[in-house]
């Protein structure tokens, strides 16, 4: 599968008009809906929500971050985040700590039933991932990463950059 070509008439993509961002935009939601029907369909039989992807995702990603981490994160509100760990606690599938430097830090991982829920999440959308990079190809690739970023704002960008930093070059 090649990318697609809207250079249709001479137009550079370089000037886009509003018919090639609106192209842009559906893509991008009509590929989230793509990207999150799978992982909806698994946490639907448990009764969760993408809230609770999130979490778990990012729980696992930093296993021990705190709920402060957490937050900043995924730029919740604090009562929506309490609602989402709460059920996930009480289902056995995350443990909050108590800090050993700050008793006021909850620290936060996933118990091996949470670890194996967010694994059939991932590997559902890394199938997907999978192939549609494997489709676009390389080069395609690199653009889409550049494009994602350059939507993040600074703070945004910084962030996913450091979360990032862990897992190696070409990621």
């Amino acid at each position: 599968m090649k990318p697609v070509d809207d250079r249709a008439g001479g137009e550079s993509l370089l000037f886009l008009t509003d018919d090639q961002l609106r192209k842009g935009i559906e893509a991008m939601f009509f590929a989230y809906r793509g990207f999150t029907a799978d992982p909806d369909r698994i946490l639907a039989e448990k009764g969760y929500g993408r809230a609770h992807h999130r979490a778990l995702h990012f729980i696992n990603r930093s296993p021990g971050t705190t709920v402060n981490n957490l937050l900043n994160t995924l730029g919740v509100t604090k009562q929506s985040l309490n609602r989402v760990l709460r059920s996930l606690i009480e289902d056995g599938l995350v443990v909050s700590a108590i800090g050993t430097r700050d008793k006021r830090e909850r620290h936060l991982t996933l118990t091996e039933e949470g670890r194996a829920l967010e694994q059939a999440l991932s590997n559902a959308q890394r199938a997907r991932m999978r192939a549609a990079y494997k489709a676009a190809g390389p080069e395609a690739v690199l653009g889409f990463r550049a494009v994602l970023e350059a939507m993040m704002d600074a703070d945004m960008r910084r962030q996913y950059r450091k979360l990032t930093e862990t897992l190696g070059p070409g990621v």
